[in-house]
């Protein structure tokens, strides 16, 4: 990786300690101006919002778009990244804006900024979208160009720009759904058009978009790589980036996890280097997931899922069936544990049946 590149985002900072709120932004000296000068100068000068979306060419289900095609448009830009939880949440939501208010002057851009190496690659992210139906406009900010330019530091954020091409709104963080379609039909009154329905759209996310238990929600994100892992126990530690044979832990203490098997463990990711490797983690959630990816394309790798040591059962997650049996096709995030109810402490243990699977995060809701 090149030494000068800036760090890459993380989730992690951001989920521990920021309060998610609506942040109306300073126009500073702007609103000194007369209003026709204003208007007149916003005219004339391009908006630095929606000029950073011509940062990056690369772009799905929408030829380009700058300011001057979004000029007069009321815009949400979302950044998210294909492998997050977090994103993935917000998706519906996303969705339905841009259904109800669309016709009406809103454009919902997605700015897909990676968190891991695998959404850098424009097949990956095309078949993302492809798979979760994401329709509105997505641009590519492999680099963290727009990420940069708009001071971005959360997956997902929101961004909310009138029609005068100003951020009048800016939204870390899932929930407050509600201050957010307030803030776009307020944006929207302010733009010619005719009545839309000042009801709020009634939401739902299915399997891993499902919202998340935010009660029973024990379990905080825990990195394999060890670039960012923490939360490990490995007798004898981790050895990197080479091939070690690692050995359960006798007690896995809630909200830690250990690995078992032939594996390499990597910055970013850990490598089952053999058939029957392990990774084992004790957490208080109704959902756990994980990312995961199998090393080489066309080279799915099959697992094998135990809760408490038997099979999920009624408890199996979106990519699970009931007897604990799944794949690992493409690089993504794998929802493997769906609890009913109650919410209790539970061991969860992966076997991958095949070697080369590589394995990222957990993440949990």
């Amino acid at each position: 990786m090149d030494p000068v590149s800036p760090p890459r985002p993380s989730r992690r900072g951001w989920l521990k300690g920021a309060a998610a709120g609506l942040i109306p932004l300073s126009l500073g000296g702007a609103l000194a101006l007369p209003p026709a000068r204003r208007a007149l100068a916003r005219a004339l000068q391009p908006s630095p919002a929606l000029a950073a979306l011509s940062l990056s060419s690369q772009w799905l289900n929408s030829p380009p778009l700058d300011a001057q095609a979004l000029q007069g448009k009321v815009v949400v830009v979302c950044f998210w990244t294909y492998s997050c939880i977090n994103s993935l949440r917000v998706l519906p939501y996303l969705k339905a804006w841009q259904a109800r208010y669309g016709g009406r002057g809103l454009v919902v851009v997605g700015v897909h900024t990676p968190e891991f190496r695998f959404e850098t690659e424009l097949a990956n992210v095309r078949q993302a979208v492809k798979d979760l139906d994401v329709q509105f406009p997505v641009v590519l900010d492999g680099d963290r160009r727009i990420w940069s330019a708009l001071g971005n530091n959360a997956w997902p954020s929101f961004h909310f720009i009138g029609g005068d091409g100003l951020i009048q709104g800016h939204i870390d963080g899932e929930e407050r759904y509600d201050h957010s379609e307030r803030l776009i039909q307020k944006l929207l009154e302010q733009t010619d058009g005719p009545a839309f329905p000042r009801e709020l759209s009634s939401v739902s996310g299915i399997g891993p978009q499902a919202a998340a238990d935010w009660r029973e929600l024990g379990s905080g994100e825990s990195y394999i790589g060890y670039a960012q892992a923490d939360a490990f126990i490995l007798p004898g530690g981790v050895r990197r980036d080479v091939e070690q044979s690692y050995y359960p832990p006798r007690l896995l203490p809630l909200n830690r996890w250990s690995l078992s098997g032939g594996w390499t463990v990597g910055e970013e990711f850990a490598t089952a280097d053999a058939p029957g490797g392990k990774i084992a983690h004790c957490f208080h959630a109704r959902d756990l997931h994980m990312v995961l990816a199998p090393s080489a394309p066309n080279r799915p790798v099959t697992f094998r899922v135990r809760i408490d040591g038997a099979p999920p059962g009624a408890d199996h997650g979106w990519d699970v069936a009931a007897d604990g049996s799944g794949t690992v096709q493409r690089p993504r995030m794998y929802q493997l544990v769906r609890q009913a109810r109650p919410v209790i402490d539970r061991t969860f243990e992966i076997q991958f049946l095949d070697p080369g699977v590589r394995a990222y995060v957990f993440t949990f809701g």
